[in-house]
């Protein structure tokens, strides 16, 4: 239960990564090595040089994922209508994002803080084992109607698209899905998500800070 709820709310709340079935990448060995970092896939994404955290804000609906995650690629057929809300980071705290979906047939709210760097568009969700920490990035968006993001976890890439409505333009969609083919996440690895019968409302009972 516990992988999957790793795959799926890092997925449908900004990620995508599970490590179940991945290995991630090998220490270096000797002491030089060990202390010199190799460029990651995701250092080669530039985030978007025209965002405003502050026009992210709001509702966002999630129209696609692209990712290898082996839960989604057992079950991408039961994905559930998604979407969140976002608050911009502040003096204390970093971009909050609230992840709004299903499991079972019961609402949940799935909190998350991602930790801003030092460049604009590129934020870290950071675990107590340094290795599985999540980079996100905010490669492209026009604030209005789409944002496409890509995550990174031990090394893996993952995508998504979210649109501020339940639909976008076939040119929006067809754009992500050849980005993610860049990133060898080719069709068979894009999923699409429903848009229709969102979560209205949430028991406390059901909300999960993370």
């Amino acid at each position: 239960m516990r992988s999957t709820w790793i795959c799926m709310v890092i997925l449908t709340a900004l990620g995508g990564l599970n490590t179940g079935g991945w290995v991630g990448a090998s220490r270096s060995q000797g002491g030089r090595n060990r202390n010199r970092q190799k460029e990651s896939p995701i250092d080669k994404i530039t985030a978007d040089p025209n965002l405003s955290l502050n026009l992210m804000a709001g509702k966002w609906f999630l129209i696609s994922a692209a990712s290898k995650c082996p839960y989604l690629l057992e079950n991408g057929f039961k994905v559930e209508s998604t979407f969140i809300s976002v608050t911009p980071p502040t003096s204390t705290d970093g971009l909050l994002v609230s992840t709004h979906r299903k499991l079972n047939q019961q609402c949940w709210e799935i909190k998350q803080e991602y930790q801003t760097t030092k460049t604009t568009g590129r934020f870290l969700f950071s675990n107590k084992n340094p290795r599985k920490n999540i980079d996100i990035v905010i490669a492209e968006t026009d604030h209005s109607s789409y944002v496409i993001l890509y995550f990174q976890r031990q090394g893996k890439i993952s995508m998504k698209l979210y649109g501020r409505s339940p639909k976008v333009p076939d040119s929006i969609a067809d754009k992500f899905e050849e980005l993610a083919a860049k990133q060898n996440l080719g069709l068979d690895y894009v999923f699409q998500f429903p848009d229709y019968s969102f979560c209205e409302t949430t028991d406390k009972d059901y909300v999960l800070v993370i």
